[in-house]
């Protein structure tokens, strides 16, 4: 039998051949050289659709009752569970369910997963709160930037570039910075650059247990977040508009150079001022590193089971999209999610259902001379 969805889908296609039949009706009978045959045909097009019409609406109207009544007996869908992460589980997996199946959601789910009012059109369904803080803050393993950066998820964000100030003008010690607030301003102003994440959702996880489809669901959506983030913030060619955000775009960081990439990122660090150099880090590529280890051992010194921070100077991050060595303080550096908002869909060629996380966010530098880039001197 076809789903809900479905039938909703058949009820507006078949409406609008109705509606469609009806107009073509009107102007036939207004026209003095139509025959009474021409009448008389689409008359019964328009019967034959408003039967179809109507057939489809009383299996749609059966099965709409059906659901709400299994929705009514299951109200209160974590009665009886005791345990608080359980009963979470059980919460996300009912607003999964109900967005795509396009049915109610129970006040019991909507209140443990603070789900907020959507805007006054009631366009936007926008992501339940709860979720939408595991998916921001929680640390994902397949961005690595998210170990060294700032998250937040606040609408409108704007930060002072420095945090304190003092009376005296001339407090910035660093020529750089210095130089940079006077031409960029002290505030640094997040936008909303927006993107989506689509999730197909199979019949069989959709029916299955409640931890097999949250985990299902949160995983593609991290994954998906993760990895907009991680391409937006190492992009070597920037799309147009989200440049900024890239840590190789154009000259915005300065670049500082070595003959080898163990003596550029030493360079590098020593060039940051105090203020920056004191909390640094290095973002690097894991065969870059192997590169470095392997020309300080020379086949005298095994530093293979040395700690990178303890190679390297400076606490070490893996990311193999860093084409050269990202070295700085990233206390300067934020990823902010403004809104986020859900749709869903089903294709029917596949019969997969599709929950789609639309989100708008943006991720800065506060200060780009909290930073530098690492790069090798060509040999002459």
């Amino acid at each position: 039998m076809p789903t809900l969805y479905e039938l909703k889908q058949n009820m507006a296609t078949i409406g609008q051949q109705v509606a469609k039949i009806d107009k073509d009706l009107t102007a036939k009978a207004i026209d003095p050289q139509a025959t009474r045959e021409d009448i008389t045909a689409l008359k019964d097009q328009k019967d034959d659709m408003q039967a179809r019409f109507d057939v489809i609406k009383a299996q749609h109207d059966q099965l709409e009752a059906e659901q709400k009544a299994k929705f009514e007996q299951r109200k209160d869908i974590t009665a009886g569970i005791e345990d608080p992460k359980q009963k979470a589980i059980a919460a996300k997996a009912e607003f999964i369910r109900a967005a795509v199946q396009g049915r109610a959601i129970s006040e019991d789910v909507k209140a443990l997963i603070a789900l907020p009012g959507g805007n006054p059109t009631g366009g936007d369904k926008f992501f339940p709160t709860n979720m939408q803080n595991e998916l921001v803050h929680e640390p994902f393993a397949k961005n690595q930037l998210r170990e060294v950066a700032q998250v937040s998820a606040i609408k409108g964000l704007e930060l002072p570039k420095i945090a304190y100030s003092l009376d005296d003008d001339d407090f910035i010690t660093d020529e750089q910075t210095a130089k940079e607030m006077k031409l960029t301003g002290d505030t640094v102003t997040f936008s909303r650059n927006k993107f989506k994440v689509k999730v197909k959702i199979s019949d069989t996880v959709i029916h299955g247990t409640d931890v097999e489809l949250t985990q299902f669901v949160e995983n593609a959506l991290k994954s998906g977040l993760a990895a907009k983030e991680k391409k937006d913030a190492l992009a070597t060619t920037p799309k147009t508009g989200l440049g900024h955000m890239s840590f190789y775009n154009g000259t915005d960081i300065k670049r500082v150079s070595g003959k080898d990439l163990f003596e550029a990122i030493t360079n590098a660090i020593a060039d940051l001022h105090e203020d920056y150099r004191e909390n640094a880090k290095v973002v690097m590529r894991y065969a870059d590193y192997l590169t470095i280890i392997k020309a300080l051992s020379n086949g005298t010194t095994n530093f293979y089971d040395t700690p990178a921070e303890k190679v390297i100077g400076k606490p070490v991050e893996f990311v193999d999209a860093a084409v050269n060595p990202i070295v700085g303080d990233f206390n300067f550096f934020r990823i902010n999610y403004d809104a986020m908002t859900y749709d869903t869909d089903k294709n029917v060629d596949s019969g997969d259902y599709l929950f789609v996380l639309t989100a708008w966010y943006d991720q800065k530098r506060s200060l780009n001379s909290a930073f530098r880039i690492a790069e090798v001197t060509p040999t002459p």
